[in-house]
C-alpha cells in the first residue's frame, strides 16, 4: 500500500483510531521511518483538521442557503450595517454597526489581526462553539475565520488591520479570502501543523504540491 492507497482508504473506508495505529507502526517500520512526533500527537491534529473542515463545509453551506433565501447582501447590507474607514499610522481601522436582532455570516479572513467589540452583546459560531461577548471585548482573529453573528443588541464592531494601502477596497483585496482555498490561509495552516509536529515545511509543501 502507497500514499495514494492511503490517501483513497481515508476518503473512502476510513479506519478507526486503533486501525490507524497499527498501520502508523507497521508502515513506519517497513519504511524505516523516523518521526519526530507520536502517532497519539498526529492523530490529536488530524482530528483538529477534520473538525475545521466539517465547520467550513457548514459555515459555506449555510451562507449560500441564506443568500438563495433572500438574506440582504452587497450595498443593502452595507446600509443596515455601516462602516466606518480610518486610516491612521500604518492603520486601517474599520468600525461597523451591527443592529439588534441581526443574523450575519462574515467573510473569510486571511490575516491574523485584533477586533474590538465597544457596544452591545453578540453571541459568535466559529469551529470551537458559539461564545456570546459583551462590550468592552477584545479579541484576535486567526486566518481562515469566518463566523456567524447575532446581535443581543445593538453593537459596534472594530478591527484594526496593519498594512500599506490607502483605500477600504485595496485592503479587503489583502485581508479578506475569496474561499477556504487561499494561498494564505493555506500557508499559515501548514506553519502551524509543522510547528505542531516538528516537521520541515518543505517537506509538506512538496507534499502538497504532489496532490494537485
Amino acid at each position: 500500500m502507497d500514499l495514494e492507497d492511503i490517501d483513497n482508504q481515508a476518503i473512502n473506508n476510513p479506519l478507526s483510531k486503533e486501525e490507524l495505529k497499527k498501520q502508523f507502526v507497521e508502515k513506519t517500520k517497513e519504511l524505516g521511518l523516523k518521526h519526530t512526533f507520536t502517532f497519539d500527537e498526529a492523530w490529536e491534529i488530524s482530528q483538529e483538521i477534520k473538525k475545521r473542515q466539517d465547520y467550513r463545509n457548514k459555515i459555506t453551506d449555510l451562507h449560500n442557503q441564506m443568500v438563495e433565501g433572500g438574506a440582504m447582501v452587497g450595498e443593502e447590507l452595507n446600509k443596515l450595517n455601516p462602516v466606518k474607514h480610518t486610516f491612521a499610522g500604518g492603520c486601517y481601522i474599520r468600525e461597523i454597526f451591527n443592529p439588534a436582532g441581526l443574523l450575519l455570516v462574515t467573510k473569510i479572513h486571511k490575516k491574523e489581526h485584533p477586533f474590538f467589540l465597544t457596544k452591545g452583546k453578540m453571541s459568535i459560531l466559529t469551529e470551537d462553539g458559539v461564545k456570546t461577548i459583551e462590550a468592552p471585548y477584545n479579541g484576535v482573529t486567526q486566518p481562515g475565520t469566518k463566523r456567524v453573528i447575532y446581535a443581543h443588541e445593538d453593537c459596534v464592531f472594530i478591527t484594526v488591520h496593519a498594512t500599506d494601502k490607502k483605500t477600504p477596497e485595496e485592503v479587503e483585496e489583502e485581508v479578506i479570502a475569496k474561499d477556504f482555498n487561499d494561498k494564505d490561509i493555506s500557508l499559515d495552516e501548514i506553519e502551524k501543523l509543522s510547528n505542531a509536529l516538528n516537521l520541515d515545511k518543505k517537506i509538506i509543501m512538496n507534499n502538497k504540491n504532489s496532490n494537485k
